[in-house]
């Protein structure tokens, strides 16, 4: 007997977890977690005008689209199996003002771009963000008296916006705002609306993050901006807050939730997951796209499998499904390369 068969017989093992793994048949048969197309959701930035297709610097491979282009994009998503899109427009700067008065225009850029889609690709469902920081002089997601921004008073305009955005075709409804009681306010105002059917996606544990500067860069607000928004999201140390946050917006009628940012927050993906059993999702927000994108264009990571291996982490700590700029091309890797 050689010194090297002896020593493979010394071990004695029964169990030897490396058999599953000996090929690529035997890891997918016994995965414990998988990723569909189906689990994805593409935020999509809008930009006024036709024939659009703007390049945000910081954000490789990621456009603003005129709403003729957004469709037509869309529409080749839809294809690739996934199923909704989420609407973030960048308004001319010349319409915003201190009372976002756009945000309850029935003709702005996102209500015009709910009809479009739903004329051309009716069942892709079409997610709307109800926040008023993209209509705002100041960049803030809610009213502005002096330096504080005022609860109640933005609520009622969010309420409207919510409405507003219903009737212009929204499926779901995605409060991002993180004002206090919102969910309630927009439930009840969407049931008094007749639109009982339209769903809510709460943004239920929204922190305040350095991961969202290309998502201000996207939407045109980073320069308008005043200050900071830690008086309304969360504390980026605070765990139990967010089981806190997500129980009152389950009770006021949320049907989904939402974690943002996502990698850096896996922990409360997961503890919302595990505590509430209801649909959590997760954003994969902008900073966390630009970090990946920009190590994989400096040779540092495999830009394919450091993308899907993100996303795989998102379903691993429970969530159902994700917000993702790279849901066109991990759909189409999931599809086969189609």
């Amino acid at each position: 007997m050689s010194d090297r068969q002896a020593v493979s017989a010394g071990l004695g093992l029964v169990q030897r977890p490396r058999r599953n793994r000996k090929s690529d048949w035997s890891r997918r048969l016994v995965r414990e977690t998988t990723l569909d197309a189906s689990d994805l959701i593409w935020p999509v930035f809008l930009v006024e005008g036709e024939g659009r297709r703007e390049p945000v610097g910081s954000m490789p491979g990621v456009f603003r689209f005129s709403i003729d282009v957004a469709t037509e994009e869309i529409g080749k998503v839809a294809a690739l199996g996934v199923p909704a899109v989420a609407l973030f427009p960048n308004t001319d700067p010349r319409l915003r003002d201190e009372m976002a008065s756009v945000a309850l225009d029935p003709e702005n850029l996102v209500c015009r771009a709910c009809r479009a889609i739903k004329s051309t690709t009716p069942d892709v469902g079409v997610i709307t963000d109800v926040a008023l920081d993209p209509y705002t002089s100041h960049g803030h997601d809610g009213l502005l008296r002096g330096d504080e921004i005022v609860n109640d008073e933005t609520v009622a305009v969010l309420t409207q916006q919510a409405v507003t955005q219903a009737r212009a075709g929204s499926d779901i409804i995605a409060p991002s705002d993180m004002m206090d009681g919102r969910v309630g306010a927009i439930r009840a105002g969407l049931d008094a609306a007749d639109f009982q059917n339209v769903q809510i996606m709460s943004y239920a544990a929204k922190y305040a993050s350095a991961f969202y500067g290309p998502f201000r860069d996207a939407i045109g607000t980073n320069k308008t901006l005043r200050g900071d928004k830690r008086a309304y999201q969360m504390d980026p140390a605070n765990t139990d807050e967010a089981l806190r946050e997500v129980a009152l917006d389950l009770e006021q009628g949320a049907d989904m939730v939402m974690v943002k940012p996502g990698m850096p927050y896996l922990d409360i993906i997961h503890r919302v997951a595990e505590t509430f059993h209801a649909p959590t999702f997760a954003y994969q927000v902008s900073g966390e796209y630009a970090m990946i994108m920009a190590a994989a264009q400096n040779g540092w990571l495999d830009e394919e499998r450091a993308m899907m291996e993100s996303l795989l982490a998102f379903k691993r700590a429970g969530a159902a499904g994700v917000l993702t700029y790279f849901a066109p091309r991990a759909a189409a890797l999931l599809r086969g390369g189609e």
